[in-house]
């Protein structure tokens, strides 16, 4: 979060309305008793609230390092596309006019970079949903259940019988955490879309010619979808 977005925080509201108040005016009125001047009274007293307010609020959140290096495929396209995106994002907004449209397109930018962390962290759980697939071996896990299907057939017993159950629910569990990754590749496949879309559509908004509200509505949704595509995917943890 950024210093205005950490200040507009119930967290800050609090600090602002509490102990620190009287903590300031404590240190103003121990000054003025032993005769220090009232303006630097005042000012040292104002600077030990402010402080103490701003110790308070939310840190800034720390970025984490992407590196799509580190994912299979199809995770580490999906980030490959979103990080040039923004840098060609970057680099259309930085060659734009000095001004308010321009200060006004870096806020924008700003705010979708947040959504390509949101894709950062969504693909890295899409990876980890292959590797549990790939863990569980469902072509090992078949050819295990033919052979106890056989078995069963020729010597039926409750032990096979258990056994096949235990491999039929293994191979379910598969095709379930399968569907998953599929349904997240095809949603953030689909951000990646409108997001080259916006990064065309910037060009035209860096020149004045583009509706500048619209755009950053787009964005808004956009990074929401993200934001709320992240939280599906991190509920699985719990399913």
């Amino acid at each position: 979060m950024g210093l205005r977005d950490r200040f507009y925080t119930p967290q800050t509201a609090k600090a602002i309305l509490s102990w620190r108040i009287l903590l300031g005016a404590a240190v103003g009125i121990g000054m003025a008793l032993v005769s220090i001047p009232v303006v630097a009274s005042v000012g040292v007293a104002a600077a030990v609230y402010v402080g103490s307010v701003v110790s308070a609020m939310p840190k800034g959140m720390h970025r984490s390092r992407i590196d799509p290096f580190t994912l299979s495929e199809p995770w580490r396209q999906f980030v490959q596309g979103a990080q040039r995106a923004d840098r060609n994002l970057r680099e259309t907004v930085g060659g734009a006019s000095d001004g308010p449209l321009k200060e006004r397109l870096g806020t924008i930018v700003d705010k979708l970079t947040h959504g390509i962390d949101e894709a950062w962290m969504i693909a890295k759980r899409g990876d980890e949903i292959d590797h549990a697939v790939r863990r569980i071996d469902p072509t090992g896990l078949r050819s295990k259940l033919a052979t106890l299907q056989r078995q069963g057939a020729e010597q039926p017993s409750d032990d096979v019988e258990s056994a096949i159950a235990s491999v039929e629910s293994q191979l379910a569990s598969a095709e379930r955490l399968k569907e998953q990754s599929a349904q997240t590749a095809g949603k953030l496949r689909l951000t990646q879309t409108r997001l080259d879309e916006l990064v065309a559509r910037a060009a035209e908004v860096s020149v004045g010619t583009g509706d500048t509200d619209a755009y950053q509505h787009d964005v808004d949704d956009l990074v929401i979808e993200l934001e709320s595509l992240r939280l599906a995917v991190e509920e699985t943890r719990r399913s």
